[in-house]
């Protein structure tokens, strides 16, 4: 299979490694001509996932990349250029998108702006650095398209990368929304020295807040006890080197959300999800504390005062 993967971050790099690996024609496509050049010259990515060898994998600008010949588009950019990205995307190869969000402009599923060729989405627990290393992993690929779902799962997986197939992808991509969301709220509890009791308890409710909004949306409940919802939370919760968790333990220490993004030198994207995240629970009504806490220490309320809120509430049925 000839496939183009648009985004050269940690993930899109980790990713053409998976592709390569399972015997596909790889192409690694990137903005920056001085990355690309990097990564013909060297093999290795200059920014991101730098251990990653990637001899056998071709580096292009994204202009220069010949999409319109893919069998198959991997997206892997920010969600804040996703539709931008795939708007002009040439050719009618199907699409897997890599990235975890919300359209910041309008709250839609970013695979809602995928128009005119089918499209898949892939979540789960994949920290990049491990994917790299060789380390065990699994995933889910989830597709309207159930023949999709299939085809792609049988072109990634292998023996260290378990895929999955899955039909609910309403639920798929606003688990990978919103739990960069709690891990923001996750890496705070760590910030503040809250100890494993207190992040526990944080996660659960968070977990309950996503189960809440995606249910609403028309998602199914099964999905946020498997890979998209709890396993990728887990994860992104707990793993030292997991940015949403970075950023918020930053953001508990004193720094701005700013500078906290600075400091970890890639796209945290639970900054730009939250308060597109809010903003869709009240057009649903449906009540999102943790999710709304998040929105208003990124507003400039001390983390203290929202813990103080949060654990004050009245007592209810879980």
């Amino acid at each position: 299979m000839r496939a183009v993967v648009v985004g050269a971050g940690s993930w899109g790099t980790a990713f053409s490694c998976v592709l390569r690996d399972n015997g596909h024609h790889v192409t690694l496509a990137a903005r920056d001509p001085e990355q690309v050049a990097a990564i013909v010259e060297t093999g290795r990515n200059p920014r991101y996932a730098q251990s990653a060898d990637l001899r056998g994998i071709a580096a292009r600008t994204i202009a220069e990349a010949s999409v319109a010949d893919a069998d198959l588009v991997v997206v892997a950019v920010p969600s804040r250029v996703f539709g931008e990205v795939v708007a002009a995307l040439p050719g009618q190869a199907p699409v897997l998108s890599l990235t975890k969000g919300l359209d910041p402009a309008t709250g839609e599923r970013l695979s809602t702006l995928v128009r005119g060729r089918p499209v898949a989405v892939l979540s789960g627990p994949n920290i990049a650095d491990e994917i790299v290393r060789g380390l065990p992993a699994a995933a889910v690929i989830a597709s309207d398209d159930l023949e999709l779902g299939v085809r792609l799962q049988l072109a990634v997986h292998s023996t260290i990368f378990r895929v999955y197939v899955n039909e609910d992808v309403v639920g798929v991509e606003l688990c990978a929304a919103a739990k960069n969301v709690i891990a923001l709220a996750a890496g705070g509890a760590d910030g503040l020295g809250l100890g494993d009791n207190g992040k526990a308890a944080l996660v659960a409710r968070g977990l309950a807040e996503m189960r809440r909004l995606a249910e609403v949306a028309g998602a199914r409940p099964d999905t946020f006890a498997g890979l998209a919802g709890m396993g990728d939370l887990i994860v992104t919760c707990w793993a030292p080197t997991g940015r949403n968790r970075r950023a918020g333990d930053l953001i508990a220490r004193g720094a701005s959300p700013d500078e906290a993004s600075a400091e970890i030198g890639m796209v945290v994207e639970g900054l730009t999800t939250a308060p597109v995240l809010r903003d869709l629970s009240r057009r649903l009504e449906i009540e999102l504390p943790v999710i709304e806490g998040v929105c208003a220490v990124l507003d400039g309320v001390p983390l203290t005062e929202l813990l103080a809120q949060l654990m004050g509430r009245e007592p209810t049925t879980e």
